[in-house]
C-alpha cells in the first residue's frame, strides 16, 4: 500500500478502495483484534484458521511408580479434542460523505504540531466501522448466539459453556449457582467471587494464566466492597484507607486469582479458566477476506459511500473440565 500521508481530500473525490486476502487483514486485524477480550490478552488468538481447526489436548495420569526391571506402562494418556469453524461474517453500510467530513477534517488538523495525519478519508471510514466491529466482536464472544435475533454472529463462551455444563462435561462441584434474587451487588460480590474460587480445582489454582473472568458491572461492585462502600466491605476507609482513591484502573485479584474484566459479559456470570483454555479464532490471512469503500459517486452521482468488510470469526474452549461455571 502507498504512502498517503498529508493528502487534502475534497468530499467530491472518489474514495474508492479495495483490499483484498492478506492485505486486508490488517484492517480485518484492528477491527476483530481490538475488542477487549481479546486486545487485554484474555483469549489465546488464532489467528489465520483456514477453515477449521482441531484443538488437541493431552491430559495423563500418573506418570512415577516404583522402579522395576520390566517394562510396564503405568499411566494412561486421554487426548480431548474440540473444533473451531470461524463463520464468515460481512458488514455492508451505506453511509454519506457529509455526515463525516467534519469529523474526518478535525482529524485531518491534528491535536498539536507534528501530529500524524490519517493517510486518507477511506481509511478514516474504516477505522470507524472497525470500532464498531470490536465492539460488536467483544459482546459476541461472551453473548454470541447464532439461534437469536440478533447479536447472532457467532456462538460466545456462554452459550458453548452452559452446553458442555448441561452435557455433563463439566465436574457438578465447578458448576456454582448464581445468586437469586437481584443477582451480583456490591453486597455479595465477595462472598460470589470466593465461591468461584472454592470451586477451581486445586491443579488450576496458582496458575499464571488462571483468570476469572466478570463482567464490567460485577467489576465495579467489587470495587465498590474493596473501597468499604458496604456493611460487608473493608470498612468505612476501604483498602489502605485511601477509600474511594484505592483503586485507579489497576489489576484485581481475589484470594489470590486475578480478575479479568469483560465488557460483553452478561452481568451476573462469572468464569474461571486459564487463558490458554480459551480460543478465538479467524483467518487474517485469508484469501477471502475483504475491506472495500466504494464510492457511489461515479454510480448514481450520489454522496453516498458503501463499506463492505468480510472476515471470519468463532471462540472455543479447550477442556471443558477445566471450567468453573457461575451462572
Amino acid at each position: 500500500m502507498s504512502n498517503l500521508k498529508n493528502v487534502q481530500l475534497a468530499t467530491a473525490t472518489n474514495i474508492t478502495t479495495t483490499y483484498a486476502g492478506e492485505f486486508a487483514g490488517e484492517y480485518i486485524a484492528a477491527a476483530l483484534l481490538s475488542a477487549s477480550t481479546i486486545d487485554d490478552g484474555g483469549l489465546t488468538v488464532k489467528a489465520n484458521i483456514a477453515f477449521k481447526e482441531v484443538i488437541k489436548k493431552l491430559a495423563t495420569g500418573n506418570l512415577v511408580s516404583p522402579a522395576s526391571c520390566d517394562f510396564v506402562p503405568n499411566s494412561s494418556v486421554t487426548l480431548t479434542e474440540r473444533i473451531i469453524q470461524p463463520v464468515e461474517l460481512q458488514v455492508n453500510l451505506q453511509l454519506c460523505k457529509y455526515d463525516f467530513v467534519n469529523d474526518w477534517e478535525a482529524q485531518q488538523m491534528g491535536y498539536g504540531l507534528g501530529q500524524s495525519l490519517p493517510p486518507k478519508f477511506s481509511d478514516f471510514m474504516i477505522a470507524h466501522v472497525a470500532a464498531e466491529v470490536a465492539q460488536n466482536t467483544e459482546f459476541c464472544i461472551w453473548q454470541g448466539d447464532t439461534a437469536a435475533a440478533s447479536n447472532n454472529s457467532f456462538d460466545g463462551f456462554e452459550k458453548l459453556i452452559a452446553a458442555s455444563a448441561a452435557a455433563g462435561d463439566i465436574p457438578v462441584a465447578q458448576q456454582v449457582a448464581a445468586v437469586g434474587g437481584g443477582g451480583l451487588s456490591a453486597t455479595n460480590i465477595i462472598a460470589e467471587l470466593s465461591k468461584v474460587v472454592d470451586a477451581i480445582p486445586s491443579s488450576l489454582y496458582g496458575k499464571e494464566d488462571l483468570f476469572i473472568y466478570i463482567g464490567s458491572a460485577a467489576a465495579k461492585f467489587y470495587v465498590q466492597a474493596l473501597g468499604g462502600f458496604v456493611a460487608n466491605g473493608l470498612g468505612a476507609n476501604g483498602v489502605n484507607a485511601q477509600g474511594t482513591q484505592w483503586w485507579n484502573n489497576g489489576s484485581l485479584t481475589v484470594n489470590g486469582v486475578k480478575i479479568f474484566v469483560c465488557p460483553g459479559m452478561s452481568p451476573n456470570k462469572m468464569y474461571a479458566a486459564q487463558r490458554s483454555n480459551l480460543y478465538f479464532g479467524t483467518g487474517i490471512l485469508n484469501d477471502t477476506n475483504v475491506v472495500k469503500v466504494l464510492d457511489m459517486g461515479d454510480l448514481d452521482a450520489s454522496n453516498n459511500v458503501r463499506m463492505v468488510m468480510r472476515f471470519t470469526s468463532a471462540v472455543q474452549f479447550g477442556i471443558a473440565s477445566d471450567l468453573v461455571e457461575y451462572a
